[in-house]
C-alpha cells in the first residue's frame, strides 16, 4: 500500500513537471511566431509606390547631389568663360560680365532647389514613419519582456506551491513510514 502510495505521488510529480515544461514550450513557440512576424514585416516593408514627379525629383536630387554634377558643371562653366573670353568679337555669344551665364545659374538654382526639396521631404516622410516603427518595436519589445517577467513570476508561484505540495505529501509518507517501523 504505501508502494502506491509512493508510486502515486511520484506520478504527480511526473505529471506537475510535464504540465510545467508544457506550459513554457507554448509560452516559447508563441513568441517566436510573434517574432517570426515582425521580422518578416522589417525585411519586406511594402513597396512605396513613386509617381513620375517623384522619380524625377529623386533622380535631380541624387545627381544634384553627387560629384559628378559639381565637376561636370563646373566645366561647363568653366568652357563657357574661356569661349567668351577668347573667342572673336562676332562669336561669342556672352561677353564679359557673363550675364547671360549668371542667368542660366540662376534659373538652374531655382528649379533645382524646389525639386531637391520634394525629394528631402518625402525621405524625412520615410525617416519619420522608420523612426515610428523602431518606437512601436521597442515598445513591443517592452511589452513582452513584461509578459514575460508575469509569466515567470506565474511560474515560479506554481513551482513553489507545487513543492510545498510535494513536500507535505513526503512529509506524510516519512511519518506513515516512521509509524510504521515504530510498530514493528
Amino acid at each position: 500500500m504505501a508502494s502506491q502510495n509512493l508510486s502515486k505521488d511520484r506520478d504527480k510529480l511526473f505529471e506537475a513537471d510535464a504540465l510545467q515544461i508544457k506550459k513554457l514550450r507554448d509560452i516559447v513557440e508563441k513568441m517566436l511566431s510573434e517574432e517570426k512576424l515582425i521580422i518578416d514585416n522589417l525585411l519586406h516593408p511594402p513597396q512605396e509606390i513613386l509617381t513620375k514627379s517623384q522619380l524625377i525629383s529623386d533622380k535631380v536630387a541624387r545627381f544634384g547631389g553627387s560629384w559628378s554634377f559639381i565637376v561636370s558643371f563646373f566645366i561647363i562653366l568653366v568652357v563657357w568663360i574661356l569661349f567668351n573670353t577668347f573667342a572673336p568679337m562676332r562669336d561669342d555669344f556672352d561677353p564679359y560680365p557673363f550675364i547671360l551665364m549668371n542667368l542660366v545659374l540662376s534659373c538652374i538654382a531655382a528649379l533645382q532647389a524646389p525639386i531637391i526639396m520634394m525629394s528631402q521631404n518625402r525621405k524625412d516622410e520615410k525617416d519619420r514613419k522608420r523612426s515610428e516603427n523602431d518606437y512601436l518595436i521597442n515598445l513591443k519589445a517592452e511589452l513582452e519582456i513584461r509578459g514575460l517577467n508575469q509569466k515567470v513570476d506565474l511560474l515560479l508561484e506554481e513551482q513553489i506551491t507545487l513543492l510545498h505540495a510535494n513536500q507535505t505529501d513526503q512529509m506524510q509518507v516519512l511519518k506513515r513510514i516512521e509509524h510504521k517501523l515504530d510498530n514493528r
